[in-house]
C-alpha cells in the first residue's frame, strides 16, 4: 500500500489537505495517509488539532506514493527548511510532490518551479517570498497546476488542488473526477445539482 504523507507543522493549515486526504485514505484506493514532520513532537494545526506525526524526515518511507506540503506562516519564516532533502529526493524518484498557499514559495525558491508550470498566491507575492526564483515565465493564474510531478495551488485552491491530485494518481475516471468536484464546488441545492443525489463521491 502506498503512503501519501502529509508534512505538519505548528500552524499548519489544516483545512487544505481534507479533501484529498478523505478521498484517499481507504484501503480499497491502495493508498494509506500518514503525516511527516521535522521530528516526532506534536503540532497543533491552525484549527487546534494536536498530531503526533507518524514519520520525521529521517526516517520517511522511500516509496512515498506523494508528498503534499501544507501551507501555513511557518514556510514564510524560514521554518520548514529541513524539509528540503525529502523534497529534492523525492523529486529525484519521480515521486509526485504537491505544496498548497505559502509552501509554494518554498518550492520557488529551491528551484523546483523555474522549469515547470505553476500557480501560487500571485506572482508578485511569489517573487517578494522566493528572491532565487527564476520561474516567472511559467507561473500560470489558476486555483491548481499539475507539471511534470510537482503540483501547486494558490491558498484558495484546496479542492482544486485535490483534483489534480486524483487524476494524477489516476484514482477515478474523468467523468467521476468532475462530478466529485461539482458537488463539492458548487454544493447540493445548485442549479444543476437540485433533485439530484449524489452517488459514490
Amino acid at each position: 500500500m502506498k503512503q501519501i504523507l502529509v508534512f505538519i507543522f505548528d500552524g499548519y493549515a489544516d483545512w487544505e489537505p481534507a479533501y484529498v486526504c478523505a478521498q484517499l485514505n481507504a484501503p480499497a484506493t491502495g493508498y494509506a495517509v500518514k503525516t511527516i514532520g521535522l521530528d516526532r513532537a506534536p503540532k497543533v494545526s491552525m484549527g487546534g488539532f494536536r498530531v503526533t506525526p507518524d514519520f520525521t524526515v529521517a526516517d520517511y518511507p522511500r516509496d512515498a506514493g506523494l508528498l503534499l506540503l501544507t501551507g501555513g506562516t511557518a514556510w514564510l519564516e524560514r521554518k520548514n527548511d529541513a524539509v528540503l532533502p525529502v523534497v529534492r529526493e523525492l523529486v529525484r524518484c519521480h515521486i509526485p510532490v504537491a505544496a498548497i498557499c505559502n509552501a509554494v514559495n518554498f518550492l520557488a525558491e529551491n528551484g523546483f518551479l523555474d522549469q515547470r508550470r505553476h500557480t501560487g498566491n500571485t506572482l508578485p507575492f511569489l517573487k517578494s517570498q522566493a528572491p532565487h526564483y527564476k520561474g516567472e515565465a511559467y507561473f500560470v493564474e489558476a486555483e491548481a497546476v499539475c507539471d511534470n510531478g510537482i503540483l501547486t495551488a494558490n491558498g484558495f485552491g484546496a479542492l482544486e488542488l485535490a483534483k489534480e491530485i486524483l487524476r494524477l494518481l489516476k484514482f477515478r475516471s474523468e467523468q467521476e473526477l468532475a462530478e466529485w468536484y461539482a458537488w463539492n464546488k458548487f454544493g447540493l441545492y445548485s442549479p444543476g445539482h437540485k433533485g439530484r443525489t449524489p452517488s459514490g463521491l
